[in-house]
C-alpha cells in the first residue's frame, strides 16, 4: 500500500540534504561549541555558520539576535516568561489571541496563576484577530503582546504587522509564533516590526528538538534557563551542534525554494479542494479562503467524527490529523475553531490536510478517490445524518 502523507503541519521528514550536513556532528565532529580547543572551534563554527542561514530566513538580522532553543514550545516559554520576569516592575499585563498554541496559552494560564493579568482578544469566523480589540486591550500596565503569525489548525494568516504598530505605538513589546509560518511565507521581523519570534527546525524539513527565539536587541529579557554561559547567557545549556546544523541548513533550503514551492503546493492545496467539493456535499471550509498558508487546508464533513475520518484514511495510507498534533487524543472540539464560533458538531467533523515537498497530483488524486466513499459510510452510520435526511 502506498503510504500518503499529509500532516506537514505536525512535522515534516527531514531533507536528505539537512541529514547530510548533520550526520559528522554525531560522529568524528563530536566537539562542545563552548570548548576552547580545535574540537570545539570546529563546532562552535558550525553553530555560528547555522546562526547566520537561521537569521537570514527572519531577516536580514544580526545573527547574534538568534538565541538556539529546544523547539517553538522553548521559544514561546522562553518570549512570554522572559518579558513577563524582566518587565514585571512596570506591569504585569499581557495581551494574547484565543487561538494561539497551547505553548502560549498555557504559558499565560500558568503566568495568570501567579500574579499576572491576561487578555484573549477574539476572532472572526475566518480565524482573524480582531485589531479593534487589540488596540483596546492595551493598557499602562501592559507588557506584551503575543500574537501568532500563522495558525497551526485552519491555516489563517494573522494581521501582525498592524498588531505589531499597535504594540509600537503604546511602546509594548510584540511577539510571535511563527513556527508555522517559517519557510512557508516571506518573514522579515525588521520590516513587521517584530520584538521577539518562535521558530522551529521540524516543521521545515529539519529536526525535531531544535528551535530558536529571535530577539530584538531593545527587547528587556530575563533568561529563561539557568546554568553556563550560553547563547550569550541567554541559554544555558550544551549547543545540539547537530540539530542546529541542521535546522541552518533547512532554512537555507527553504529561502531558495520558497517561491516555487509555494506555487506547487498551492495547486496542490486547491485541486484537493475543489476535489472534495464535487464529490462530497455538506463540508465546511475552515480557515480564511485566501489570507491562508499555502499548504493548509481544515475541511469540516458535516455529520461525522473527524477521528473516524482519520482512522479511515489511515486504512487506506493516508495520514491526515484533526487539528494540532499537540492536542492529538483530546476529545473537545478544536479550541480554535470554538473561538472562530464554528458549532460543536461541525467542529468534531474537522480534518486538517497539510501538504509538503513530496507530495504529488497523485496522491492528491488518490485521496479525492479513497475520501468520498469514506464520508459516505460515516454518514450513513450517523444518527445526526438521519435526522438531516428526516
Amino acid at each position: 500500500m502506498k503510504r500518503i502523507y499529509l500532516d506537514h503541519n505536525a512535522t515534516t521528514p527531514v531533507n536528505p540534504e539537512v541529514l547530510k550536513e548533520m550526520l559528522p556532528y554525531f560522529g568524528e565532529e563530536y566537539g562542545n561549541a563552548s570548548s576552547l580547543h580545535s574540537f570545539g572551534r570546529y563546532a562552535r563554527e558550525a553553530v555560528e555558520d547555522a546562526r547566520a542561514k537561521v537569521s537570514n530566513l527572519i531577516g536580514p538580522v544580526e545573527p547574534v539576535d538568534i538565541v538556539f532553543t529546544s523547539g517553538g514550545t522553548e521559544s514561546d516559554n522562553f518570549a512570554i516568561k522572559g518579558v513577563a520576569h524582566a518587565l514585571k516592575s512596570k506591569g504585569k499585563h499581557m495581551i494574547t489571541s484565543e487561538i494561539e498554541h497551547h505553548a502560549v496559552l498555557n504559558t499565560c494560564e500558568f503566568l495568570a496563576k501567579n500574579g499576572y493579568e491576561v487578555t484573549y482578544i477574539p476572532v472572526d469566523e475566518y480565524g482573524l484577530v480582531d485589531i479593534g480589540a487589540v488596540k483596546k486591550a492595551v493598557r499602562p500596565d501592559t507588557i506584551l503582546i503575543s500574537i501568532m503569525f500563522a495558525n497551526n489548525e485552519v491555516g489563517t494568516i494573522e494581521p501582525v504587522k498592524e498588531v505589531s504598530a499597535i504594540a509600537r505605538e503604546k511602546g509594548v513589546l510584540f511577539h510571535t509564533d511563527a513556527v508555522q509560518a517559517l519557510g512557508k511565507i516571506p518573514i522579515d521581523v525588521e520590516e513587521i516590526g517584530i520584538d521577539l519570534l518562535s521558530i522551529s527546525a521540524h516543521k521545515i524539513y529539519g529536526p525535531k528538538g531544535t528551535g530558536a527565539l529571535y530577539i530584538n536587541k531593545k527587547a528587556k529579557m530575563t533568561p529563561f534557563m539557568h546554568g553556563g554561559h550560553h547563547e550569550r547567557n541567554r541559554r544555558a545549556g550544551t549547543e545540539n551542534v547537530a540539530g542546529i546544523v541542521g535546522f541552518g541548513t533547512a532554512c537555507k533550503l527553504a529561502g531558495e525554494y520558497m517561491e516555487k514551492e509555494n506555487r506547487r503546493i498551492l495547486a496542490l492545496r486547491d485541486r484537493l479542494r475543489d476535489g472534495i467539493n464535487k464529490n462530497i456535499g455538506d463540508v465546511k471550509l475552515n480557515g480564511h479562503p485566501l489570507m491562508r498558508l499555502p499548504n493548509t487546508l481544515n475541511i469540516s464533513f458535516k455529520y461525522v467524527e473527524g477521528e473516524s475520518v482519520l482512522l479511515n484514511l489511515d486504512l487506506k495510507g493516508i495520514a491526515a490529523s484533526s487539528g494540532s498534533a499537540c492536542t492529538s487524543g483530546s476529545l473537545e472540539p478544536s479550541h480554535v475553531l470554538s473561538a472562530m464560533g464554528v458549532e460543536p458538531a461541525t467542529a468534531q467533523g474537522s480534518v486538517r490536510f497539510s501538504l509538503g515537498s513530496e507530495n504529488t497530483e497523485a496522491e492528491i488524486d488518490i485521496v479525492i478517490k479513497e475520501l468520498p466513499p469514506i464520508i459516505k459510510k460515516l454518514r450513513d452510520m450517523s444518527p445526526l445524518y438521519d435526522l438531516r435526511k428526516k
